[in-house]
This record gives C-alpha cells, sequence and structure tokens, in this order.
C-alpha cells in the first residue's frame, strides 16, 4: 500500500497528459474531471447505505430523498405506465346500475355488480349485494356474496362461481395465444366466514383454456389481501382480441368433479378449481366479501389504480344502461303515435356500446295530455348508440299525438340496454 500524506489545505491534483484528471480537497472531497466507469460502489458503513446527489440507495432501493429527484420509466412492471393498468372495470364495486340490494344468483351468467356475474347450477344459491364493509378507508365498497342455500354434496356436473369478463380489444397485449405472451399479476382484497383454501382462475371462453389458481383464507371474517401471479402468459390456443369475450377471471365456491383440474398451468378444456376448494357452498349463510381487484401486466402488484366514479361509470355503460325515471311520469325521449294503437320513439345512449344491445323496459308508458301504458315495444332499429322504437300502446284515439315515452306513473320505471359480454 502506497501513502500521499499532505498536511497542506492546498488540494492534491493528479493529471494525465498534463490535463488535470482527478483532485482531492483537504476535507476529503473527490471531483472528477471525466465520467467514471464503476461496477460497484460499496457503503462504506455496514447497512447505512450509498448517498449519491442527495438520494440515499439502500439494499435495492431508494430509502429517502433529500430533493426531488426525476424519474425517467419506460414502463411499470413491463406494462404502461398511464391510462388503464388495471384491466378489471368497476373493481371497488361502486356501480350497481341494477340496484346495490341483494341479487339471487340461481342459473347461470346473473349480473349483480356492474361487470360482474354469477353461476349457480345445483342445488344451493347465494345473493350478491354492495356493502360498505371495506378492509381500510382506501375503499368505501366492497361487493358481498352469501350463501342463501346450501349445497352439501356438489354433483359432478355443478358448479358455482363469480366473474368478470374482459372484452378482446382491452387483453389484446398480453398477446395470448403468441410465443411472446406475457405474464400477469392479479391482486384483490377478501373476507370470508369460511377460512380454508380457495380456488380461481383465468379462463378462455374463444379458446377453452383455463388457469387455475389457489389461495388461502387463513383467518374467518379477517381482511385479507392476496396476490396471484401467472408468470407464463398462455402461448396456446386462439384468443379473442376484438369486442367478444377476451378473458373470464373468476372465484370459485364450489364445483363437481367433471369442473375439477390442476393449479399452476395452462390448460385445455372448462375446469375451475382443484379438489381442495373450501366447501363454500355447502357452509350455511357463509358470507364472502371482496374488493380492490385488480389485474395487471407483469409479475409484480402495484397499489389498486382508483379512477373517479365517472370514469368506471363510463366504462360500464358500454356494456349496460339503465336509464330510471326518478320521479313519476319523467321522460326518456319525446315520442309520437303513428295509429291509434302505437308510438315510436328514438332512444339515444350514453356513448357507443360494445354491440347493438338487448333493449327492456319496465312500467313505461306514452304521455300525450292523457297517460297511456304500454306492455310491449319492438326495436325497429338498434345500433351502437341509438335505437327506433316501436311501442304497443293502449289507444290514444289517431296517429300524430305528439308525448313522451315516460314513466308510468312510477318513479322507479326504467330502460335498460344490455350488451354484456
Amino acid at each position: 500500500t502506497a501513502y500521499i500524506n499532505t498536511t497542506s489545505s492546498t488540494p492534491l491534483a493528479f493529471e494525465i497528459n498534463n490535463l488535470e484528471a482527478m483532485r482531492i480537497s483537504a476535507d476529503g472531497t473527490t471531483d472528477f474531471s471525466y465520467p467514471v466507469s464503476i461496477d460497484t460502489i460499496n457503503e462504506k458503513t455496514s447497512a447505512a447505505g450509498v448517498t449519491i446527489d442527495g438520494v440515499l440507495l439502500k439494499d435495492g432501493a431508494i430509502g429517502s430523498i433529500a430533493s426531488a429527484v426525476a424519474a425517467h420509466l419506460t414502463s411499470i412492471n413491463g406494462g404502461q405506465i398511464g391510462g388503464s393498468r388495471n384491466l378489471i372495470i368497476n373493481g371497488k364495486f361502486s356501480i350497481f346500475q341494477r340496484g346495490t340490494g341483494a341479487t339471487t344468483i340461481n342459473g347461470n351468467d346473473v349480473f349483480a355488480a356492474d361487470r360482474f356475474k354469477g353461476w349457480a347450477n345445483g342445488g344451493g344459491t347465494y345473493t350478491v349485494e354492495q356493502s360498505t364493509d371495506v378492509p381500510n378507508n382506501e375503499f368505501e365498497h366492497s361487493a358481498k356474496l352469501t350463501n342463501t342455500a346450501t349445497d352439501g354434496s356438489v354433483a359432478a356436473g355443478d358448479n358455482y362461481r363469480w366473474a368478470t369478463d374482459i372484452e378482446g380489444y382491452n387483453v389484446s397485449q398480453l398477446a395470448y395465444g403468441h410465443s411472446d405472451a406475457k405474464a400477469v399479476t392479479l391482486s384483490f382484497w377478501v373476507k370470508s366466514s369460511l377460512a380454508g383454501t380457495y380456488c380461481g382462475g383465468l379462463y378462455s371462453t374463444h379458446a377453452t383454456r383455463h388457469y387455475i389458481y389457489e389461495y388461502t383464507i387463513s383467518s374467518a371474517n379477517t381482511w385479507e389481501k392476496k396476490t396471484i401471479t401467472v408468470s407464463s402468459g398462455d402461448t396456446t390456443g386462439s384468443w379473442n382480441k376484438t369486442n367478444g369475450n377476451g378473458l373470464r377471471v373468476y372465484w370459485g365456491f364450489g364445483s363437481g368433479s367433471n369442473y375439477q383440474g390442476t393449479a399452476g398451468a395452462w390448460t385445455a378444456g372448462e375446469k375451475w378449481e382443484t379438489s381442495n376448494q373450501a366447501a363454500w357452498i355447502g357452509s350455511a349463510s357463509a358470507t364472502f366479501y371482496i374488493t380492490g381487484i385488480q389485474l395487471e401486466v407483469g409479475d409484480v402488484a402495484t397499489p389498486f389504480e382508483h379512477e373517479s366514479y365517472g370514469e368506471t361509470l363510463q366504462k360500464c355503460e358500454r356494456y349496460f344502461q339503465r336509464f330510471v325515471a326518478g320521479a313519476n311520469y319523467t321522460g326518456f325521449s319525446v315520442a309520437f303515435s303513428t295509429s291509434a294503437t302505437s308510438a315510436k320513439a328514438t332512444l339515444k345512449f350514453n356513448g357507443k356500446m360494445r354491440a347493438a344491445p338487448t333493449i327492456s323496459q319496465s312500467n313505461t308508458g306514452f304521455n300525450y295530455g292523457p297517460q297511456v301504458a304500454f306492455s310491449s315495444f319492438n326495436t325497429l332499429y338498434t345500433g351502437l348508440d341509438t335505437s327506433w322504437i316501436d311501442m304497443n300502446i293502449a289507444s290514444v284515439g289517431s296517429a300524430g299525438q305528439l308525448g313522451i315515452w315516460n314513466g308510468n306513473n312510477n318513479g322507479a320505471a326504467y330502460v335498460q340496454m344490455s350488451a354484456e359480454l
């Protein structure tokens, strides 16, 4: 080891080819005149980290920042930084256009919360409703599922599950069905009255491919956050990447042997759970709360991506819209009679829907001075953002009566449009 000792306050300077390359001041500060290339910087004091221009780097993370630091990132977890990072719509259950009260799930494709639907094929049933029971102050609502009729011995062909379907356009970035298919991470908060092993998964109705995952609810009646990473995207099959059903994300509550498979791998066929699934549908009055659902590109779960109520509602209305009168005679559209027993109206939607919707109504009528009810109507034309309605009404005397299509003395009257997946 060689030493250079000096008691002078004059800095020491080192030159290369008569040009100063490095200067060491009396206080130990070292200045370099040229860029420094180095592979490793080690901390002098154990566990203290290294500070570079006011930024403390410690144990692979930024420990503290003395002043503002500009971050120049090309991605988060290999996915986009801005926009809608979360592929799930209404994951914190703020939107319940069909009503926030309990909806019974009995059969197939029964909707309650917007963008979520349930199946109950067997002797059991359950309800879904909006709840204010939440894991923390970050959330205001959750979805509450309650077992209302048990199935203690699930037959081979029976199954109970709850899911959200993601449109193909919104999951095309995952490149499923190709060699460069991406990893995704699912995270959510959950609480159940029944602890144990639960199953969920990803499924393609188009490619008929599934991936089952297991997770554990450790303590009954306690909110727990779960994170599931599907590290390998599915490279097989033909996946929908347009306006059809691109990917189903589901949670299981009991399936017969016909729908049981193996967890942790993409596989052909329609399987929903493993044989380890807790017997939630067999537990009388069992409850299951869930909120904060996020599905994102990459292998790390980032904090839940919040958005405004209006943004979430607008996304939901691509698939379902319900116009509620609110007051007894509130109008939905201008209408006019084309004969003594029919009237026509144009119905304008809130933006373009996924596909031409199915339109239905409850307790509406035609008011041209007198109020008349109608029991049915025909859709003469329906597009993505408007529909031409032909109403069958009680006699109005003659054609040419100008009026409104309205709630028939019923504030709960509604017109709804459904283009659900």
